[in-house]
């Protein structure tokens, strides 16, 4: 017989949200209980962002090691232990969970391991890791489930078992021909860095372009650096079924714009989507709607459709950032505290970790246009930021869109090194509400990054009566 509680907050998933949550509302008191069915502390610290952007970064120690006479450093040949790779990454993620383990014992929330099953509208069902069952009900409630990769419905794939990010990230091998099916943020990161690592690769990708959605600027040099890198990208291209092992030996068969054609291959990643993690959890007995992606319904405050439920981070369908989930946490620890916060307006911005790096907030040019919004562009070159030519990494180009109307920033782009960390500095202006003029007129220290957002802005066209 499994044995029942009761407890106030009840949080389902210890997902950047969740643990928050669960930390802060203990701290306050609160008799909380949160109940993760594997990875403690979510994806994020232990098969998604954090391993993937180890990995990729020994692949830039080993871009960095072949480039080594061109720094004027003798560094012979470099040679990619697979082994001492993920012992560096695993070192990194058992530190991670340690840490995690840490905060759950200071602040009093309990980490229940167990698969968790709605029995009625706030009551679960916990099948315990360590054996047993209990019957945990709350007060409140939270989601934080989360998402997995999707598998694309092709003949052949998922028999063939397919590696995800999951996998890939966890090899001691490396293949000697990776297909990666996607091309999209997970599929370019690790795209680059196993060619960097070693492994011959080639990209499918249905669409027209490497990071579909955004400008064609910036596919264009994606595939610009990829095809320098020696990724064979094969754009407009369908997958139409694989057999074999993945591992092992695969043949696959391909239509492109010439027709059909066969590839053989060692392994195969998948990183076309993902699903949300909904569909095993009974919400059917709970009032909680779903929408037609399987994503959860939320309001802006991050309510579901059943009273007493909420849901956060990627489950409830918004951008899968751990930043955004982060925000959400937020959202709702100020909300349950007497506050008034919503997730409209947010700027979210993201950074995609390939090398050089491609970091966005705000209107990129394709929505900006589609939305019937005039700006001013101002776009230099990489080469013109001078720190680039003190690093030997002029590639890529920033670009910023102005409003047509005032001197408001409405968004930046930059692919480029240091990418992301220059995107801050432009998203702080825009939560400031400042004029781009702020920036074009600042004093920013030489030579950094930041600084080539003087000359940035500087290219800022004067105001037209011709919209953009």
């Amino acid at each position: 017989m499994a044995d029942k509680r009761q407890v106030e907050i009840l949080i389902i998933g210890s997902g950047e949200a969740g643990k928050y949550l669960a930390w802060t509302m203990a701290k306050a008191g609160r008799r909380t209980v949160v109940v993760e069915r594997g990875l403690i502390g979510g994806s994020c610290p232990n098969i998604a962002c954090m391993p993937s952007k180890n990995i990729v970064h020994s692949a830039k120690v080993e871009e960095l090691a072949r480039r080594g006479a061109e720094f004027g450093i003798a560094t012979g040949t470099a040679a990619v232990n697979m082994a001492s790779v993920q012992a560096r990454k695993r070192q990194m993620v058992d530190g991670l969970i340690n840490v995690h383990r840490d905060r759950y014992e200071a602040s009093g929330a309990e980490l229940v391991l167990g698969e968790a099953q709605f029995v009625a509208p706030k009551t679960v069902e916990v099948k315990k890791r360590d054996g047993g069952l209990l019957t945990l009900a709350g007060d409140q409630v939270f989601l934080n489930v989360g998402t997995r990769a999707a598998i694309p419905d092709v003949a052949g794939l998922k028999a063939s078992n397919p590696m995800t990010h999951v996998a890939a990230l966890d090899l001691d091998r490396l293949p000697e021909h990776l297909v990666v099916l996607g091309g999209g943020f997970v599929a370019l990161e690790l795209a680059q860095a196993f060619r960097r690592l070693g492994s011959r690769v080639t990209m499918l990708v249905r669409g027209r372009q490497l990071a579909p959605r955004e400008d064609a600027d910036v596919g264009e040099e994606l595939l610009r650096l990829f095809h320098d890198e020696a990724i064979d990208v094969r754009l407009n291209t369908e997958l139409l079924d694989v057999q074999g092992e993945s591992g092992q030996e695969l043949r696959l068969r391909v239509r492109e714009q010439e027709g059909e054609r066969p590839i053989a291959a060692s392994d195969i990643l998948v990183a076309t989507g993902r699903v949300a993690n909904t569909q095993s959890l009974g919400l059917e007995k709970t009032g909680v709607e779903l929408d037609d992606r399987g994503y959860i319904r939320v309001n802006e405050r991050l309510q579901t459709t059943a009273s007493g439920i909420w849901a956060m981070g990627d489950c409830a369908g918004g951008p899968l950032f751990t930043h955004v989930a982060f925000d959400d946490f937020r959202i709702v620890r100020d909300n349950l505290t007497g506050g008034d916060r919503s997730s409209r307006g947010r700027i979210i911005p993201f950074c995609l970790f390939t090398d050089p790096e491609l970091a966005r907030v705000g209107w990129s040019e394709t929505a900006a246009r589609n939305a019937g919004i005039s700006y001013r562009l101002a776009k230099i070159p990489m080469a013109a930021v001078l720190r680039t030519r003190t690093l030997s990494e002029p590639r890529g180009f920033m670009k910023a869109l102005v409003s047509q109307q005032s001197d408001e920033i409405l968004g930046f782009t930059a692919f480029g090194t240091g990418a992301g960390e220059v995107m801050s500095v432009v998203q702080t202006a825009m939560l400031g509400r400042l004029p781009y003029t702020a920036l074009r007129d600042a004093i920013l220290a030489h030579p950094t990054l930041a600084e080539g957002l003087i000359v940035l802005f500087t290219a800022v066209p004067a105001f037209s009566k011709t919209a953009s």
